[in-house]
């Protein structure tokens, strides 16, 4: 045997050992990384069923800030809840009183998450001002976990506001929002919806 072809017979034998112990090592890191869970597996109704979620939430966000808005509890399930700080509504005549009430404070998300006026969630329907000013809610960063025909959310809101019209948008309060799901007749609804101001989840929250 000539002496290249030696060498590369070597260098051959050391680079299927090279590959032979990554993929060993591949293996390992597989066999020792946590199960996935049945619910985390894709198909291609979870995806369908994640962005109609995705979907509910954008429009209710989007509902906020309008002359002409749709009724609130038309995305709550009969049986929904809305909780905002320590304060709980229950079922659609009792989120409809939420979304009644009059604000102890402007900022939306911060007080209701510290259980003063409802916010982001349910700003209230006070007498409207001589002047109207904007006022967006921005979501991102999504979680949602679908199981069958019910699931859980998780958003991040962003609130921003004007002071005088014409002025540009000022950010006022942000906060997180915790919900359930339940899917009716092909639609989904808020279960429960939960505002916390910090970023630790409410507790009992499962994801």
């Amino acid at each position: 045997m000539k002496e290249g072809s030696h060498h590369m017979t070597l260098h051959s034998v050391r680079q299927a050992g090279v590959v032979a112990a990554t993929l060993v090592l591949c293996l390992v890191a597989l066999a020792s990384a946590p199960p996935v869970h049945a619910q985390d597996k894709m198909t291609a109704q979870t995806l369908i069923d994640r962005q109609m979620i995705l979907d509910q939430i954008t429009r209710y966000y989007y509902n906020f800030g309008k002359v002409e808005r749709q009724d609130e509890t038309s995305f709550y399930a009969e049986d929904g809840e809305l909780i905002l700080g320590t304060r709980s509504y229950k079922g659609r005549e009792g989120i409809k009183q939420a979304y009644n009430r009059t604000p102890a404070t402007p900022p939306a998300g911060a007080a209701a998450a510290a259980g003063a006026a409802p916010a982001a969630g349910a700003p209230a329907a006070a007498a409207p001002p001589r002047e109207r000013l904007a006022f967006n809610v921005a979501i991102e960063n999504p979680l949602i976990i679908v199981r069958g025909d019910t699931a859980t959310s998780q958003v991040i809101f962003t609130e921003y506001r004007q002071e005088k019209a014409g002025e540009p948008m000022k950010f006022t309060t942000q906060g997180k929002e915790y919900a359930t799901w339940v899917k009716v007749k092909g639609q989904w609804l808020y279960k429960t919806r939960q505002i916390a101001s910090g970023s630790n989840p409410p507790a009992g929250w499962k994801d």
